[in-house]
């Protein structure tokens, strides 16, 4: 039975993006899924880091990188947020002297909240804050995270070789939800990752 009232949704969804559609957000009472849609709906998001750099030393530093936790079809997003990174690059000289950071996501980069008339700060625009920090991906899992982030982002494989880029990951400690009226929603990333988007 269950896997028939799979094919059923799994049908809606094709129907629903065959008509131009897209696939609607959870309900407001599934936290852990929210934050796993709208991560899995975005392409980029805002990496905080404290920044190393003179002038700003100790001062909170945000910088726009592209991301991505999987290719783009619905339901097929591992949570794992991917990025590809140089050491050229100003926030990673932040992150090799502390690889602690925040990242934000938000549906406000999606046709979503436009076609709702929702103001990127309006709660029903959600966005979600991750916690953690990055760190490179081992070799076993270099094949993930090129995957993830070439069939969203396919310029990057023409990204200048002597740049030495690498992929990494946001390791997630914890979790926070927008989505509705009345305040941040706490996620652990056990409850995170045992739901799919």
């Amino acid at each position: 039975m269950a896997g028939v009232l799979f094919l059923c949704a799994a049908a809606v969804v094709l129907l629903l993006l065959a008509a131009g559609g897209a696939v609607p957000p959870p309900p407001p009472e599934e936290a852990a899924r929210m934050a796993r849609f709208v991560l899995h709906n975005c392409d980029w998001g805002a990496l905080a880091t404290l920044s190393a750099q003179e002038g700003l030393r100790g001062h909170p530093f945000a910088n726009i990188f592209s991301l991505s936790d999987g290719p783009p079809e619905p339901f097929s997003g591992s949570g794992v947020p991917y990025l590809y990174l140089t050491d050229l690059e100003i926030s990673v000289k932040d992150l090799e002297i502390n690889s602690n950071a925040s990242l934000t996501v938000s549906l406000a980069q999606t046709p979503y909240c436009k076609k709702h008339g929702y103001d990127p700060q309006n709660p029903l625009c959600a966005h979600i804050i991750f916690c953690g920090s990055i760190v490179k991906v081992k070799d076993s899992e270099a094949g993930l995270a090129k995957k993830a982030l070439f069939s969203r982002h396919p310029e990057m494989e023409n990204w200048p070789k002597e740049h030495n880029w690498f992929f990494a990951k946001f390791n997630i400690t914890n979790i926070w939800v927008l989505d509705y009226f009345g305040g941040l929603k706490i996620v652990t990333p056990e409850e995170y990752y045992s739901v799919k988007p």
